[in-house]
């Protein structure tokens, strides 16, 4: 492999020049990527890894027929688009065409955090209203304007929420306020809107919008209840507000058999804005917002121009294309049905098998491993997660960990996973799980033998540190601090029986 620098040498320079705050995956033990073809990514060393959770290579790393399209056209003109030509208008077209036929106008900018800043001011301007309402946990992008809306960011932070920021409950039917068990949790999850709309319109508030991923994904893979998303949009327009859709990480025909996440909630729900990002250049900066003509008009009546230097530039516009046609010639939406289905009974599998699991949730590509401590009490397993996660690096699988207690393993792979791949990630986290709970079984008769008055800590050189948002942990935190209860007694019988 070709290498400017060493390992060592690279996270050094990391160190020195890259903000602290820009996190990398495995923080323990970081991974020096170096080159990747479709499922698969390479170390400096050659190792192999099956990747699970590039939700971005879309179509798979380096695919070659993206890689051509894009060389074609830089060799032949990248440009803004202030002047005239067929790539952006001809990947309008294709695009909108996958959409239902009310979204037919495109706003073209660089990243998913791009578009959601866009969405707003779309929203702010068509009714003059300001006010957002959120869901707990989600997360829409990096810009300042993103972060305040984004639960999962500024509850971690020392930002307070803002005024004009509403957050209504993740409609969780696995862990949150309304379960599986309800009569009806969609209607009221609902509830919670309407109620957060009466009390903000009784306040002198205005909601401009609902924005919510139609899938959330950094929130642990939730998918809401079907009927929620109508009733939400029915409560949200009565207010003069709109319907904004994340897809950035969820379309594309991720979940099979539609080619956007919110299409599955039917044909009788359209939302009004939608954005989009990480798949739609397979790792080239492209994303884009689309949404109806009256309010595209409405904006453009503010008299303020929209333009935005790359944004549809003529090479991002080819790749797209190319994007466009690997999803149709290679049947990836079918792909997903496949694989995601096969995925999902091998994970029930384990499901029965192991009592870490509380739950297994998805749809197509889109998976969740819920991991708890107690199925009954549904405790989450976050130590345990992290442990997990590691532990398939080791065996060459990346995955990580996330949702708001970190004990959910993604699982999103470039849509060209196949049933091999599925099979060979679930025997890793077969074997793992089964080494972990002997390992707890194990210590519990231990603890209970000896009346200890706490549990030990798990086994892994970083368990007991901080948690980052990718899932990992911060290895500058102090590996003595107690965490969840845990006690840190490094002889601990389960220590000994998984550390290797």
């Amino acid at each position: 492999m070709c290498e400017l620098y060493s390992k060592q040498d690279t996270l050094e320079l990391r160190r020195k020049h890259i903000g602290p705050s820009c996190k990398v995956f495995f923080a323990a033990d970081p991974i020096k990527i170096v080159r990747a073809q479709r499922q698969y990514m390479f170390d400096e060393r050659g190792e192999r890894y099956l990747d699970c959770i590039n939700n971005v290579a879309h179509v798979g790393h380096c695919h070659p027929e993206v890689v051509k399209a894009a060389v074609k056209q830089m060799e032949l003109l990248n440009t803004n688009s202030r002047f005239l030509h067929d790539n952006i208008v001809e990947y309008a077209r294709r695009l909108v065409a996958t959409l239902p036929e009310k979204l037919s106008v495109c706003y073209f900018t660089n990243s998913g955090s791009e578009a959601n800043d866009l969405a707003l001011r779309l929203a702010r301007q068509f009714r003059g209203h300001q006010d957002v309402i959120t869901l707990d946990h989600a997360y829409h992008g990096h810009l300042s304007s993103l972060i305040e809306i984004s639960p999962y960011k500024f509850r971690k932070g020392k930002d307070v929420k803002k005024a004009f920021v509403h957050v209504a409950p993740t409609p969780d039917t696995y862990r949150g306020k309304y379960r599986e068990d309800h009569a009806d949790p969609a209607s009221a999850y609902a509830d919670e809107v309407k109620e957060i709309i009466k009390e903000a319109h009784n306040s002198g508030r205005k909601i401009a919008a609902f924005i919510a991923e139609s899938m959330q994904s950094c929130g642990g893979q939730i998918i809401p209840p079907a009927g929620y998303f109508q009733k939400v949009a029915e409560y949200v327009h009565k207010a003069g507000g709109v319907f904004i859709a994340d897809e950035v990480q969820v379309g594309f025909g991720r979940v099979g058999k539609h080619f956007w996440s919110f299409q599955m909630h039917g044909e009788d729900f359209v939302p009004d804005i939608v954005t989009m990002g990480k798949p739609m250049g397979n790792g080239h900066p492209m994303a884009c917002v689309v949404t109806t003509k009256e309010i595209a008009e409405a904006f453009s009546s503010s008299g303020m121009e929209y333009f935005n230097t790359y944004g549809g530039n003529p090479v991002s516009s080819a790749v797209g294309l190319a994007v466009l046609n690997i999803i149709e010639n290679e049947d990836l939406q079918g792909n997903a049905i496949r694989v995601g289905d096969y995925l999902t009974e091998l994970l029930n599998k384990q499901k029965a098998k192991h009592t870490l699991i509380g739950e297994i949730r998805g749809i197509g590509l889109f998976i969740g491993i819920d991991l708890v401590k107690d199925r009954q009490k549904r405790t989450p397993a976050t130590e345990e997660a992290q442990h997990v996660i590691y532990k398939m690096k080791e065996k060459r699988v990346l995955l990580s960990a996330d949702g708001p207690h970190r004990n959910v393993l993604k699982i999103k792979p470039p849509m060209c996973f196949t049933e091999e791949d599925a099979k060979f990630m679930v025997d890793q986290l077969d074997e793992i799980l089964t080494v972990l709970e002997e390992g707890i079984g194990a210590q519990s008769e231990s603890v209970i033998s000896e009346n200890a008055p706490c549990r030990a800590k798990m086994p892994d050189e970083a368990h007991s540190r901080e948690w980052l948002d990718d899932g990992t942990l911060d290895p500058r935190e102090n590996p003595s601090r107690k965490r969840n209860g845990l006690c840190t007694d490094k002889h601990s019988l389960l220590s000994k029986r998984l550390k290797t």
